[in-house]
């Protein structure tokens, strides 16, 4: 393969994770202090039979707190329309904390994490595990709830924020 490297950075790491397409998700939690969230690449589902999830965190996000406090999240996948707000949660917007949560986008499952209402789609988890491996919390969660929405996702690639090119 072109740019094979044996050990490579960290940089080079990101370079490589960044081949591969993932759904743009935003983690939500309901903290002490209100809705607390942040833009998160790494959710996967883990099992189907019990439906768990996984989403890696950085433990540097403030939302950390919130999701370990509440013992709930919910993974949020975005719509193809919401660059704007993954660029919000990614931290490079002007709203911090819980300004980001506009009101009537947001509403609830089944626990008290926030639910995007117009996504792509989401799922509700309580927090069941919590595993920590360098500078990253990996949390567990039960399905509690799911949403379908009827807009196509937003993908994130090689750095950029991409629409499905779909076909017949």
């Amino acid at each position: 393969m072109a740019g094979t490297v044996a050990a490579p950075d960290i940089k080079g790491f990101w370079q490589a994770i960044g081949q591969r397409a993932t759904g743009s998700t935003i983690v939500t939690a309901r903290g002490a202090d209100g809705p607390a969230g942040f833009l998160g690449l790494s959710a996967t589902h883990l099992s189907a039979d019990p439906p768990l999830m996984l989403v890696s965190i950085d433990r540097r996000t403030s939302a950390l707190a919130a999701v370990l406090a509440s013992r709930h999240f919910a993974i949020n996948w975005l719509g193809a329309d919401d660059t704007a707000l993954a660029e919000e949660f990614g931290g490079r917007g002007t709203a911090k904390g819980a300004d980001r949560f506009a009101p009537g986008r947001w509403a609830t499952l089944v626990t008290s994490a926030p639910v995007l209402v117009d996504g792509a789609g989401a799922v509700d988890c309580t927090l069941e595990e919590t595993i920590e491996r360098g500078g990253t919390v990996i949390a567990i969660g039960r399905v509690a709830g799911v949403a379908t929405g009827k807009t196509e996702p937003l993908v994130h690639f090689r750095g950029g924020y991409r629409r499905l090119a779909l076909s017949g």
